[in-house]
Order: structure tokens, then sequence, then C-alpha cells
């Protein structure tokens, strides 16, 4: 009974413990709300440099953590989301922005979908019109319909 007791009570204790263990959560406390939501807000705007497509807010990585504790550090020091933004892409490069601005470096990537798309659309639009145009096109010219008569003819006199 005593291991039992002893076992439930390990148990009790491990299950209490787990929450304070949780090293993803990084404590906000700031005492302004409008603080909080712009640090909120800013989470979901800038990316982790080391997962591939996680925001600081979904990232448990360790640079993700001190990117929130910088992030943090600024806000509470005044700075502007502008003025944090530059700090980031001045030390990560642009890949730390969720939505970067349209540059000769990033075209590519906002002109790149709709390329692909006018491709596509070309692509079926052409295989289309080969389609029709081979549908239109007779099977046989008249010699060779002529030719196929004769024999079908000959076949039924035999």
């Amino acid at each position: 009974m005593k291991s039992l007791l002893t076992t439930l009570s390990l148990c009790l204790a491990l299950c209490l413990s787990g929450p304070g263990l949780a090293g993803g959560l990084d404590p906000t406390d700031f005492d302004d709300p409008v603080l909080e939501q712009r640090y909120r807000a800013m989470l979901h705007e800038l990316r982790c440099t080391v997962c591939q497509n996680q925001s600081l807010a979904d990232s448990d990585a360790g640079l993700a953590r001190d990117l929130r504790r910088e992030l943090r550090d600024q806000l509470r020091a005044g700075a502007t989301d502008e003025q944090i933004i530059d700090y980031m892409v001045a030390r990560y490069g642009q890949f730390v922005l969720y939505r970067p601005p349209l540059s000769a470096a990033t075209f590519l990537l906002w002109t790149g979908p709709f390329i692909l798309l006018l491709i596509g659309l070309a692509a079926l639009y052409l295989t289309a019109r080969k389609s029709r145009q081979r549908d239109e096109q007779p099977i046989a010219d008249a010699a060779a319909r002529e030719r196929a008569r004769r024999l079908l003819n000959e076949g039924k006199d035999a």
C-alpha cells in the first residue's frame, strides 16, 4: 500500500510540474495592454529564421525565443514597429519578414505565382486549340475513302 501511495504521489507531482517545464512559452509581462497587443501582432509579422515557415509566435526554436525576448525589450524601450522591423531586417535579412516589400530581390517571389498561372493557362489553351484542329481535320482524304469503299465492296462480292 505504501508503494502505491508513493507511486501516485510521484505521478501527481509530475503532472503538476508539467506546465512549469513548457519551454516554448515566453512570459509577456506587459503592464500596458496596447504594448502587449503590438507584441502579439509583431510575433505574427516576423518569421523564425531557423524554422522554414513558422512565425515567432509558432516557433519553439532557441533563436525564436531570443528574438521574442529582443522584441519585448525593444517594445519596452519605446521603439516603434518600424524601428523594430528595420533592426530585425538589418540583422537577419528580409527573410525574417513574412511579407517582404516588393523590390528587385523579391520581384520573383511576388510575381512568380502569377507567371506560373499564365504559363499554365497558355499551355491549356494551346493544347485545347491543337485538339480542336485535329478534330476538324478529316481522317482521310477523298481518294483514301474511295479506296476503302472499293475494298469493302469487293469483300461483299466475294
